[in-house]
């Protein structure tokens, strides 16, 4: 086996290993690999942004395509570093406002079509389709997210959510039950988003834990065991060496 690829193993099973020992408690080895976690990711991402944005968008297209107007952003892009001259601070305020500006008119149709518009196209649809004999179906298909029935349970949701937030009046009688309706609904969205956000973090455990077993194997000298065993002792060994913590 490659011996970078060797080293990224043993590197790999160590930082993941010293990770885990915040299971137990906060601990010397966490904070190393937290440390080099962020770090290294500082690192990248100014050396990634640096030949993203100085040599590929500008150095590059200016000097061998002779697109000289990109002096235009680039002069913008330097006043934000007027900030740190304290006589010319003001000068940052140009960039900074011209950027909120166009981020803004372009984020803005995006949200709108994204989050308001797709969902009132969502709510129109047909509650019932003619079929090609001209008689009326119904499709019960669940898995089918623009059969009849999904229409329906989305159009009840999203009546329902708006009178669970409606204010004007108050929640008694048919309002109440709408309301009360309405949070059901926003439980079942909460609760899947909480799904989901914990179906991706077993995603990366299952990641982790499965380079451990792969590391284990003789190819890669039994990374994960040796590394395991001397975690283990470290932690024992800053136990016993660290103070006693005072009783309360």
């Amino acid at each position: 086996m490659p011996f970078d690829m060797l080293l990224g193993a043993w590197v790999a099973t160590g930082l993941t290993l010293f990770i885990f020992t915040f299971l137990y408690e906060d601990n010397p080895l966490f904070k190393v690999a937290e440390h080099l976690y962020v770090g290294v990711s500082v690192g990248y991402t100014i050396v990634k942004a640096y030949d993203t944005v100085v040599v590929r968008l500008i150095y590059e297209p200016m000097v061998k395509q002779g697109d000289w107007w990109l002096l235009i952003p680039l002069f913008i892009g330097g006043l934000m570093l007027t900030r740190y001259v304290p006589k010319i601070t003001w000068m940052s305020r140009l960039a900074f406002a011209f950027i909120v500006g166009v981020g803004s008119g372009l984020a803005i149709p995006r949200v709108v079509s994204s989050y308001i518009l797709k969902q009132v196209e969502d709510t129109f649809r047909p509650l019932l389709v003619l079929g090609e004999t001209g008689g009326v179906t119904f499709n019960f298909n669940l898995a089918d997210p623009t059969s009849n029935v999904n229409t329906i349970v989305l159009l009840v949701g999203v009546v329902s959510v708006l009178f669970y937030f409606f204010f004007s009046i108050e929640h008694s009688g048919p309002v109440r039950h709408a309301a009360r309706t309405g949070i059901l609904f926003l439980m079942i969205a909460f609760g899947a988003a909480f799904g989901y956000t914990v179906m991706a973090r077993m995603s990366l455990l299952i990641g982790r834990l499965s380079d451990l077993i792969q590391f284990a194997a003789p190819g890669y000298g039994r990374a994960s065991i040796w590394l395991l065993l001397l975690t283990v002792g470290l932690l024992i060994a800053w136990a016993f060496r660290s103070p006693e913590r005072p009783t309360s």
